[in-house]
């Protein structure tokens, strides 16, 4: 296999040089505030084994460049509210490739710096599969 133009982890930094990164401790902070979304873009397997931030939204990966465009099929009438949408992953590279697309898309939205993985090691709160919202 010949070389990569350029590594993952190269297009991570240069999404993250161009977006806006919410630390841990203050999306903690934003937890209950009505007026910010958490989007959990992990795989659904990824949330059940692992739990999730309470009352966030599921929005897989591969579908968020088409759940927020309003003039497609597959539009999620919760990304036209007017609010902050913090996406996140497991530890902030899958959240800030998507954030950086959807900025050029023309949506706003920012992501949870280090992900779901230290939202956890801070002892943010957190819900279960089993557990009811």
């Amino acid at each position: 296999m010949s070389k990569l133009k350029i590594s993952s982890a190269e297009l991570v930094q240069r999404a993250r040089a161009r977006i806006e990164e919410v630390d841990t401790q203050d999306a903690i902070a934003m937890l209950d505030d009505p007026n910010v979304t958490f989007v959990d873009i992990r795989d659904i397997r990824e949330r059940q084994r692992s739990g999730f931030i309470p009352g966030s939204f599921h929005c897989p990966r591969g579908l968020a460049e088409f759940w927020i465009d309003p003039d497609g099929d597959y539009y999620k009438e919760i990304f036209g509210e007017d609010r902050t949408f913090i996406f996140h992953c497991a530890i902030g590279w899958r959240s800030a490739l998507t954030v950086a697309t959807l900025n050029d898309m023309g949506f706003a939205c920012v992501h949870l710096k280090d992900g779901f993985s230290d939202w956890v090691r801070q002892n943010g709160p957190m819900q279960t599969a089993d557990e009811t919202p």
